[in-house]
């Protein structure tokens, strides 16, 4: 049986010409009224990249922390790249971002909607049938004259960037952490070690200084002085002791473990720091930091977003086609149909100023992006400088350490021979026994210092390293988290 064409309620019906009509308006809008403003030149927020003071040869890897050549440290950090908390929940910040782009990408395509509907009227004899059945489809597309569309879904994807930048900007954050907690727990068990060695001297010292008090060389308050400075040793022992259980805790929690449950570390030293680093130039620190990045790709979206309240001020230009079977009896439902196509424009005329004000607002928001840009631009270059000067300064201390502990060492050796000859008294040599202990414990402790200093510069020159996630695991591990 041939189909028939019908109306049916408010539906109209219009024949394919009018389709062409409707498409060779849109096209000939496209062609004349194609205004869309141009993206506005983004220039550095700094004029001219000054060179850093200091720079050295050593070449620096992406992976920085292996140049401490420590395969506990590169264990722990591969470790944490999988199992830290606050990296994975940023990693999925950063498919969220992702699936926002595919959200605001959508709105380039028709969207099409289906729609049943089937009553029965009561009492039959007052309408004829008794039922109402309805098939229909709507659809609508709205042409992207001006770009609207299109530079919004720019913005979404470098609104993603920038999250992926701060997951990266995260990790080596968490490198940083990790390394410089598993040296403080190094130099924490180098204290604990020095501690206890002096612990021994000292209660050798008060069992040789008994003896001699028995035969009237030597004072009470000798005595009395030298176990005031063991009790003073235990104190750092203990001291010590706390620090140690805290760093393995941290480390435990930056590996995504319960600290209760404990972490098997195997025993390492202190590392030697090798020399410095080649600085580079600070355009090349420019693009390669990830907070940097992330910064930039933030005043990226920005300007997308100003381009598109721009673009929202133009006329929109949609395409909207609706069809329908419809019957009073399911029977011959199919046998009566009808469809309308539509094109409407759109022209903002009067919004109470709403379209300017959201010019207004995304034009500041792209300067205040700009200004933060900048801002951290120079405080990246301030980081790198001032690590450098530490990290020479501390070179510098460290060696005046060394050579203070050398001269207390000879020093006290001289004391002891002076005292056991009877030419000093025992309070020289506890004042120098002590400074000596306290010295041995400053050295290690300006060694951490250094050591700490060190991965600050690193931290400051590195870029994003490869830390093994991919956006294929993680949608599988989901897939398996929701199958549970």
């Amino acid at each position: 049986m041939r189909k028939k064409n019908s109306v049916r309620g408010n539906l109209k019906v219009y024949p394919m010409r009018s389709l062409w009509m409707i498409l060779l308006l849109s096209s000939i809008g496209s062609l004349f009224l194609n205004c869309s403003p141009k993206y506005s030149d983004i220039s550095p927020p700094i004029d001219e990249f000054q060179e850093f003071t200091i720079a050295g040869d050593t070449m620096l890897t992406d992976k920085w922390w292996e140049v401490f050549q420590d395969e506990s440290l590169n264990s722990l950090i591969d470790s944490a790249m999988q199992s830290n908390m606050n990296l994975a929940a940023t990693w999925q910040q950063f498919l969220a971002s992702r699936a926002s782009i595919r959200s605001q990408a959508s709105n380039k395509w028709p969207s099409i909607e289906a729609s049943a509907q089937t009553a029965r009227t009561l009492p039959e004899p007052d309408f004829v049938g008794g039922e109402n059945t309805q098939l229909g489809f709507l659809s609508s597309y709205e042409l992207d004259l001006w770009g609207r569309i299109g530079t919004a879904v720019n913005a979404e994807k470098f609104r993603s960037e920038a999250s992926f930048f701060d997951y990266e900007t995260l990790a080596l954050s968490l490198s940083a952490e990790i390394t410089t907690s598993w040296y403080q727990l190094q130099a924490a068990k180098r204290q604990l070690q020095i501690t206890e060695d002096q612990i021994k001297t000292n209660e050798a010292i008060i069992k040789l200084i008994r003896s001699r008090f028995v035969g009237g060389q030597i004072r009470a308050v000798d005595i009395l002085r030298q176990a005031q400075l063991l009790e003073s040793t235990r104190e750092q022992k203990i001291i010590f002791e706390t620090n140690v259980e805290l760093l393995e805790n941290q480390l435990a929690v930056l590996l995504g473990k319960q600290p209760q449950e404990g972490i098997a570390l195997d025993e390492a030293s202190m590392p030697t720091v090798p020399e410095l680093p080649d600085t580079g130039l600070p355009l090349d620190l420019v693009r390669r930091r990830p907070d940097l990045k992330q910064s930039f790709a933030l005043l990226l979206a920005a300007d997308r977003d100003m381009a598109s309240a721009v673009q929202s001020k133009y006329p929109r230009i949609s395409l909207s086609g609706r069809g329908q079977l419809r019957s009073n009896n399911f029977d011959n439902l199919f046998d009566n149909w009808a469809y309308s196509l539509a094109g409407n424009i759109l022209a903002p005329l009067f919004y109470g100023g709403r379209l300017n004000a959201e010019v207004d607002r995304t034009t500041a928001i792209k300067q205040q992006r700009l200004y933060q840009y900048g801002q951290a631009t120079l405080v990246a270059f301030r980081e790198v400088e001032d690590a450098l000067v530490q990290d020479v300064k501390q070179t510098e201390r460290l060696e005046n350490i060394g050579r203070q502990l050398e001269l207390a060492e000879k020093s006290n050796k001289q004391l002891r021979v002076e005292f056991l000859n009877g030419f000093s008294p025992y309070l020289d040599v506890l004042l120098g026994l002590d400074q000596e202990q306290q010295l041995r414990r400053d050295y290690v402790a300006a060694q951490l210092q250094h050591v700490q200093i060190r991965i600050a510069l690193y931290r400051a020159l590195a870029g994003g390293f490869d830390t093994g996630r991919t956006i294929e695991d993680q949608k599988s591990k989901l897939d398996e988290l929701y199958e549970q």
